[in-house]
């Protein structure tokens, strides 16, 4: 399992690392205007509907059914129920994504209705509306995604997303060269998600990937209608943390640039929930599912432990790292070009208060498998339902009064109300199976994570104010590396891990 997460969290690193190019240069070429506002309250719609389907969203039921019908009826069964998923998808987002378009002028004035009256909105509209081909390739892509990781094959599904970010920075670095006007830019860019879609359903249908899903073919039987009852709200719950900045987004709108200001600060909250959450989530339920099924207690309580320790080990140090290191790293990211040091502070702030949320949606991450292996997909979406609910009542509270930043801790808040709704679900209904070795490691790696907190706090002051560029770069790196040195030297020392017993595993045979 764990060769599995670092190969799902590998390539998901490489893409947020990509990401973070991407965003960078965005910032660079629109700023944080009127253009930005309306070019990022567009892509941020087309991402919920992405993570919706995408980074394991759909695996929730798609694995189980999946195994299910392969394990009871064949390989061929198996194929041709893939390919009726393909084919029923891709012809509902086909028209969703139409109906998107007539009614985005509405859509987007609920999303944004601090747009409401200026020409912010028509920009919105007009950029998500060239996003929208994308959804028609995000089908497909998933399925096979989906199908790769029911038989343990996680590379490609890892890396094919790398596809994504290129296409943009490509087109980015093009309009830099031309030095292209704001307005003009952003339709390019949004014209390129539709294409960064195709080369990447292009690059998966090369593979033997489709082969696992023949014939294509769209239904909507009795089979596939049961199907999709536990798809969608799956795939709504697994999304959790954009609808919550969704919500987040809808209260900022109002605010000028509060929305670019919290777009950016939840980027670098999603480079560790990535790494951390998504390949945690796209390798436990495949895993979970096969352990429940077969009734397999310890493989059950073993999947849990490793899941929450090494949900615990990555996202704490994090946590704590982008809290106390968050002013140098927005400077060092997004300080360029039209984004300036008041944009720099401003979104520092907010990814201050957005870290705080950081381990409860990691905690979600790691929870929902247990639910999504036993077929039970409503409790996780009523668990993210009653989180963007808190959400949505403490922004208008906290926004008001603290702009941007209350907005960020509602977003945290809600999330914190998701992780302990599912935690008492499954305490009271199975319980969660957690073995000694995870009660013991558990408060070590806390422990680990708080002393990594309080080196970094002390060498804060070491980036000079003002300071770009190189020495700015070097700096911070050096204070990273020092402090994840010494997280790992502290979780050794406490016998929260053993690096020489995890090399060796990695070493053994599947």
């Amino acid at each position: 399992m764990i060769r599995s997460f670092l190969t799902v969290s590998t390539g998901t690193l490489a893409s947020r690392l990509l990401g973070f190019a991407r965003d960078s240069l965005i910032a660079a070429l629109l700023g944080t205007g009127a253009v930005a506002d309306a070019f990022l309250a567009a892509f941020q719609l087309v991402n919920v509907v992405r993570r919706l389907l995408s980074e394991g969203a759909l695996n929730a039921a798609l694995i189980p059914a999946w195994l299910g019908v392969r394990d009871r009826d064949g390989v061929a069964e198996a194929a041709a129920f893939a390919g009726r998923v393909i084919g029923t998808v891709s012809t509902a987002l086909i028209g969703i994504s139409l109906l998107l378009a007539l009614l985005m002028p509405l859509i987007m004035t609920v999303i944004a209705p601090g747009f409401l009256g200026s020409g912010t909105l028509d920009l919105a509209v007009q950029n998500a509306r060239l996003m929208l081909p994308y959804l028609a390739f995000a089908g497909p892509v998933t399925v096979l995604m989906g199908l790769l990781n029911a038989q343990g094959r996680f590379a490609l599904t890892a890396f094919s997303p790398l596809l994504f970010n290129i296409a943009l920075i490509a087109a980015i670095a093009m309009l830099l060269v031309w030095h292209a006007d704001a307005g003009f830019a952003a339709w390019i860019l949004a014209a390129t998600v539709g294409l960064a879609g195709l080369l990447q359903l292009l690059m998966l249908l090369s593979q033997r990937s489709a082969r696992l899903a023949t014939p294509l073919r769209a239904s909507f039987d009795k089979e596939m209608r049961g199907f999709f009852a536990k798809a969608i709200p799956g795939m709504i719950a697994s999304s959790g943390p954009q609808w919550l900045m969704v919500a987040g987004a809808i209260i900022a709108s109002a605010t000028p640039s509060a929305v670019s200001w919290l777009y950016f600060a939840n980027r670098l909250i999603e480079l560790p929930l990535g790494i951390v959450g998504v390949a945690m989530g796209t390798v436990l339920v495949p895993e979970l599912t096969r352990a429940v099924a077969s009734s397999d207690r310890e493989a059950v309580a073993h999947a849990e432990s490793r899941a929450l320790e090494l949900s615990a080990g990555l996202a704490l140090p994090a946590t704590v790292g982008l809290i106390v290191l968050a002013e140098p790293i927005v400077g060092l990211l997004f300080e360029h070009g039209a984004f300036g040091a008041a944009d720099s502070a401003a979104t520092a702030r907010a990814l201050m208060w957005l870290a705080l949320g950081l381990p409860a949606h990691v905690l979600i991450k790691a929870l929902s498998p247990a639910f999504y292996a036993r077929s039970d997909t409503m409790t996780p979406l009523l668990a993210t339902a009653k989180g963007f609910v808190v959400t949505v009542v403490l922004a208008v509270l906290l926004g008001h009064v603290f702009g941007a930043s209350g907005i960020a801790a509602s977003i945290a808040a809600g999330a914190w109300s998701s992780a302990l709704a599912l935690l008492r679900k499954g305490a009271g209904e199975f319980g969660f199976s957690i073995d000694a070795a995870a009660r013991t490691r558990l408060p070590r790696i806390v422990l680990a994570a708080i002393a990594m907190g309080a080196l970094l706090w002390l060498t804060a002051g070491l980036v000079p104010a003002g300071a770009h560029g190189l020495i700015h770069f070097i700096v911070l790196g050096v204070q990273i590396a020092a402090g994840i040195a010494v997280y790992g030297l502290l979780l050794q020392i406490l016998g929260a891990a053993s690096w020489r017993e995890a090399v060796n595993a990695l070493k053994r045979p599947s």
